[in-house]
Protein backbone atom coordinates (compact mmCIF):
# COMPACT_ATOMS: atom_id res chain seq x y z
CA UNK A 1 0.00 0.00 0.00
CA UNK A 2 2.87 2.50 1.12
CA UNK A 3 4.17 3.95 -2.13
CA UNK A 4 1.44 3.57 -4.46
CA UNK A 5 -0.20 6.69 -3.96
CA UNK A 6 2.92 8.51 -2.76
CA UNK A 7 6.73 8.52 -3.62
CA UNK A 8 8.14 5.78 -1.47
CA UNK A 9 10.98 8.26 -0.35
CA UNK A 10 7.97 10.76 0.29
CA UNK A 11 6.10 7.97 2.06
CA UNK A 12 8.86 7.35 4.19
CA UNK A 13 9.97 11.33 4.93
CA UNK A 14 6.36 12.27 6.13
CA UNK A 15 6.57 8.80 8.44
CA UNK A 16 9.78 10.11 10.05
CA UNK A 17 8.63 13.77 10.83
CA UNK A 18 5.97 12.49 13.03
CA UNK A 19 6.97 12.44 16.67
CA UNK A 20 7.22 9.23 18.79
CA UNK A 21 3.91 7.87 19.94
CA UNK A 22 3.59 7.12 23.72
CA UNK A 23 4.11 4.00 25.01
CA UNK A 24 0.40 2.59 24.21
CA UNK A 25 -0.21 4.08 20.64
CA UNK A 26 3.40 2.26 20.17
CA UNK A 27 2.29 -0.81 21.68
CA UNK A 28 -1.13 -0.47 19.26
CA UNK A 29 1.16 -0.14 16.06
CA UNK A 30 3.06 -2.67 16.88
CA UNK A 31 0.48 -5.48 17.40
CA UNK A 32 -1.51 -4.19 14.03
CA UNK A 33 1.93 -4.88 12.58
CA UNK A 34 2.33 -8.25 14.55
CA UNK A 35 -1.44 -9.44 13.73
CA UNK A 36 -2.38 -7.46 11.01
CA UNK A 37 -4.76 -5.60 12.23
CA UNK A 38 -6.11 -2.18 10.02
CA UNK A 39 -5.51 0.96 11.13
CA UNK A 40 -4.98 4.30 9.72
CA UNK A 41 -1.16 4.61 10.97
CA UNK A 42 0.68 8.23 12.22
CA UNK A 43 0.36 10.03 9.28
CA UNK A 44 -3.58 9.66 8.58
CA UNK A 45 -4.06 9.56 12.38
CA UNK A 46 -2.43 12.92 13.00
CA UNK A 47 -4.88 14.71 10.09
CA UNK A 48 -7.91 12.61 11.97
CA UNK A 49 -6.90 14.77 14.96
CA UNK A 50 -6.37 17.96 13.14
CA UNK A 51 -9.93 17.94 11.80
CA UNK A 52 -11.42 16.74 14.65
CA UNK A 53 -10.13 19.77 17.08
CA UNK A 54 -10.76 22.37 13.80
CA UNK A 55 -14.63 21.33 13.44
CA UNK A 56 -14.42 21.13 17.58
CA UNK A 57 -16.38 17.78 16.75
CA UNK A 58 -17.51 16.03 20.35
CA UNK A 59 -20.23 13.59 18.96
CA UNK A 60 -18.19 11.04 16.94
CA UNK A 61 -19.28 7.94 14.99
CA UNK A 62 -16.68 5.21 13.49
CA UNK A 63 -17.95 3.07 10.83
CA UNK A 64 -15.21 0.35 11.55
CA UNK A 65 -12.66 0.43 14.61
CA UNK A 66 -10.30 -2.99 14.78
CA UNK A 67 -8.35 -2.42 17.81
CA UNK A 68 -9.68 1.44 18.60
CA UNK A 69 -6.16 2.81 16.76
CA UNK A 70 -8.26 5.67 15.23
CA UNK A 71 -11.02 5.58 18.06
CA UNK A 72 -7.94 6.64 20.30
CA UNK A 73 -7.06 9.20 18.08
CA UNK A 74 -10.55 10.49 18.13
CA UNK A 75 -11.23 10.69 21.64
CA UNK A 76 -7.66 12.51 22.87
CA UNK A 77 -8.34 15.17 19.93
CA UNK A 78 -12.11 16.26 20.95
CA UNK A 79 -10.95 16.40 24.69
CA UNK A 80 -13.74 15.86 27.91
CA UNK A 81 -17.02 15.46 27.00
CA UNK A 82 -16.91 13.82 23.76
CA UNK A 83 -18.90 10.64 22.86
CA UNK A 84 -16.81 8.43 20.40
CA UNK A 85 -18.82 5.45 19.15
CA UNK A 86 -16.70 2.38 17.93
CA UNK A 87 -17.79 -0.10 16.13
CA UNK A 88 -16.39 -3.79 15.32
CA UNK A 89 -18.47 -7.04 14.90
CA UNK A 90 -15.11 -8.98 15.84
CA UNK A 91 -15.60 -9.60 20.12
CA UNK A 92 -11.79 -10.04 20.38
CA UNK A 93 -11.25 -6.70 18.66
CA UNK A 94 -13.41 -5.11 20.83
CA UNK A 95 -12.34 -6.09 24.20
CA UNK A 96 -8.70 -5.73 23.16
CA UNK A 97 -9.50 -1.68 21.80
CA UNK A 98 -11.40 -1.49 25.20
CA UNK A 99 -7.91 -2.45 27.09
CA UNK A 100 -5.98 0.08 25.16
CA UNK A 101 -9.03 2.86 25.51
CA UNK A 102 -8.94 1.87 29.17
CA UNK A 103 -5.53 2.41 29.73
CA UNK A 104 -5.13 5.41 27.95
CA UNK A 105 -8.18 6.82 30.23
CA UNK A 106 -10.39 7.85 27.42
CA UNK A 107 -13.18 4.93 28.07
CA UNK A 108 -15.44 7.06 29.41
CA UNK A 109 -15.80 8.97 25.96
CA UNK A 110 -16.42 5.40 24.18
CA UNK A 111 -19.42 3.54 23.63
CA UNK A 112 -18.21 0.16 22.68
CA UNK A 113 -20.41 -1.48 19.74
CA UNK A 114 -20.04 -4.82 18.96
CA UNK A 115 -21.89 -5.95 15.40
CA UNK A 116 -22.51 -4.80 12.17
CA UNK A 117 -21.33 -1.03 11.80
CA UNK A 118 -24.35 0.53 10.04
CA UNK A 119 -26.70 -1.52 12.20
CA UNK A 120 -24.78 -0.19 15.05
CA UNK A 121 -25.23 3.41 13.49
CA UNK A 122 -29.01 3.01 12.72
CA UNK A 123 -29.92 1.88 16.52
CA UNK A 124 -27.76 4.77 17.88
CA UNK A 125 -29.76 7.88 18.09
CA UNK A 126 -28.92 11.46 16.76
CA UNK A 127 -26.78 13.62 15.12
CA UNK A 128 -23.08 13.60 14.79
CA UNK A 129 -20.13 15.82 14.13
CA UNK A 130 -18.15 13.96 12.99
CA UNK A 131 -18.26 10.21 11.25
CA UNK A 132 -15.29 8.10 10.14
CA UNK A 133 -15.78 5.79 7.33
CA UNK A 134 -13.27 2.34 7.39
CA UNK A 135 -15.10 -0.65 7.14
CA UNK A 136 -15.61 -3.21 4.79
CA UNK A 137 -14.95 -1.57 1.21
CA UNK A 138 -17.75 -2.98 -0.31
CA UNK A 139 -20.12 -1.20 2.05
CA UNK A 140 -18.91 2.48 1.64
CA UNK A 141 -21.93 3.15 -0.83
CA UNK A 142 -24.66 2.01 2.31
CA UNK A 143 -22.49 3.75 4.61
CA UNK A 144 -22.69 7.39 2.61
CA UNK A 145 -26.38 6.88 2.15
CA UNK A 146 -26.76 6.45 5.73
CA UNK A 147 -24.01 8.25 7.25
CA UNK A 148 -25.56 11.58 5.49
CA UNK A 149 -28.47 12.44 7.28
CA UNK A 150 -26.96 11.17 10.63
CA UNK A 151 -24.19 14.34 10.07
CA UNK A 152 -24.71 17.29 11.35
CA UNK A 153 -24.49 20.70 8.97
CA UNK A 154 -21.05 21.82 9.31
CA UNK A 155 -20.25 18.32 10.08
CA UNK A 156 -17.39 16.18 8.65
CA UNK A 157 -17.46 13.27 6.64
CA UNK A 158 -14.39 11.35 6.66
CA UNK A 159 -13.58 8.34 4.43
CA UNK A 160 -9.97 5.99 4.83
CA UNK A 161 -8.60 3.92 1.59
CA UNK A 162 -10.28 6.10 -1.09
CA UNK A 163 -7.66 5.57 -3.56
CA UNK A 164 -7.43 2.27 -2.71
CA UNK A 165 -3.29 1.74 -3.47
CA UNK A 166 -4.30 3.34 -7.10
CA UNK A 167 -6.60 0.50 -7.86
CA UNK A 168 -9.39 3.35 -8.21
CA UNK A 169 -7.78 5.09 -10.94
CA UNK A 170 -7.77 1.66 -12.96
CA UNK A 171 -10.27 -0.44 -14.79
CA UNK A 172 -11.59 -2.41 -11.83
CA UNK A 173 -11.65 -6.13 -11.21
CA UNK A 174 -12.43 -6.20 -7.78
CA UNK A 175 -16.21 -5.49 -6.00
CA UNK A 176 -14.40 -3.40 -3.45
CA UNK A 177 -12.70 -1.35 -6.02
CA UNK A 178 -15.85 -0.32 -8.03
CA UNK A 179 -17.74 0.16 -4.24
CA UNK A 180 -14.79 2.69 -3.52
CA UNK A 181 -15.13 4.31 -7.18
CA UNK A 182 -18.60 4.48 -7.04
CA UNK A 183 -18.49 6.17 -3.16
CA UNK A 184 -16.24 8.52 -4.86
CA UNK A 185 -18.87 9.55 -7.61
CA UNK A 186 -21.27 9.90 -4.78
CA UNK A 187 -19.77 12.20 -2.56
CA UNK A 188 -18.72 14.42 -5.74
CA UNK A 189 -21.92 14.36 -7.11
CA UNK A 190 -23.99 15.32 -4.06
CA UNK A 191 -25.25 18.91 -3.60
CA UNK A 192 -25.02 18.58 0.37
CA UNK A 193 -21.27 17.39 0.78
CA UNK A 194 -17.92 19.62 -0.25
CA UNK A 195 -15.36 16.79 -0.71
CA UNK A 196 -11.57 16.50 -0.98
CA UNK A 197 -9.59 13.73 -1.41
CA UNK A 198 -6.51 13.98 0.08
CA UNK A 199 -3.54 11.97 -1.35
CA UNK A 200 -2.16 10.84 1.99
CA UNK A 201 -1.40 7.03 2.36
CA UNK A 202 -4.04 5.21 0.71
CA UNK A 203 -5.98 8.25 0.13
CA UNK A 204 -8.26 10.30 2.71
CA UNK A 205 -11.63 11.56 2.03
CA UNK A 206 -12.40 14.78 3.72
CA UNK A 207 -16.43 16.12 3.22
CA UNK A 208 -17.86 18.86 4.89
CA UNK A 209 -21.95 18.37 4.98
CA UNK A 210 -23.14 22.22 3.63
Amino acid sequence: MPGEILNQSVEKYLAELVPPRDAIVAEMERLAKRDKHPIVGPVVARLLALMTQISDAKRIFELGSAIGYSTLCFARAAGSGAEVHYTDNNPANAEQATQFLTRAGVISRVRIHVGDALESLRQTRGAFDLIFCDLDKKSYPAALRLALPRLRHGGLLIADNTLWSGRVARAPKDDATRAIQKFNRMIYASKELLPVIVPLRDGVTVCRKR
